[in-house]
């Protein structure tokens, strides 16, 4: 008998089920109405301590970037001229699907505790490598197993599994990243290792200057 969470992604992934409507044990981080529990990026090493410095540091954010991002027909849209979107919310360990579409020569990603990437771009433009990989890795393994997308303009559907400095990635059902350490990207200095990995951090769809789309956005902490 198929577990009941690959038969609830399969159905996800088929277009059987509602979208964003969460399966048993997720969150919905995207309501399929609006942007409540995001935010305009506020990069981590960025962030006041002082909490009113903070907020004041969201609220600029938000009038900047936000008009950029907008929900239709229970999809998030990008127009590509804004900054990356994040979550409120800051996540440690956690199992993370996301539904995404990117147009011919897209490039983005979805980031992790701020930081670092798993990769979304177009294979084509890429010299056949798909997407999924680990952009930010320069000692640990960086590209993906397989290439594993679908065509252009088509959904595909991410499954990430962070546990402590390690992700495994599956990208529509085929696994693309088998337990690897994810480097720390910013603050890194040529030569030295990698920076550690924040503890937690927001998740971050990637900005790179494409129209993007996003939906059934799930969460589970571990």
């Amino acid at each position: 008998m198929r577990p009941i969470l690959a038969i609830v992604a399969a159905a996800l992934m088929s277009g059987q089920a509602k979208d964003n409507t969460p399966p048993e044990g997720f969150t919905a981080l995207f309501n399929g109405k609006d942007l409540t529990g995001w935010q305009g990026l506020v990069e981590l090493d960025k962030r006041n301590k002082d909490p009113e410095k903070y907020a004041a540091q969201i609220k600029a954010a938000n009038e900047k970037y936000l008009p950029h991002w907008t929900v239709r027909d229970g999809v998030i849209q990008y127009d590509g001229k804004g900054q990356s979107l994040q979550t409120a919310k800051d996540y440690k360990d956690f199992e993370l699907w996301v539904d995404w579409k990117i147009e011919p020569k897209g490039d983005s990603g979805i980031y992790v505790r701020g930081t670092p990437q798993i990769q979304i771009w177009d294979p084509d433009k890429q010299g056949g490598i798909g997407s999924g990989g680990l952009y930010n890795n320069t000692t640990n393994p960086s590209k993906p197993l397989k290439k594993a997308d679908k065509p252009i303009g088509e959904w595909n559907h991410f499954r990430i599994v962070v546990k402590g400095d390690k992700v495994s990635v599956w990208l529509n059902g085929e696994l693309v990243v088998d337990n690897t350490v994810l480097e720390g990207y910013w603050g890194r200095k040529k030569g030295e290792p990698s920076p550690p990995l924040p503890e937690t951090g927001p998740i971050e769809l990637q900005h790179h200057g494409d129209h993007l789309e996003f939906k059934n956005i799930y969460i589970k902490e571990l």
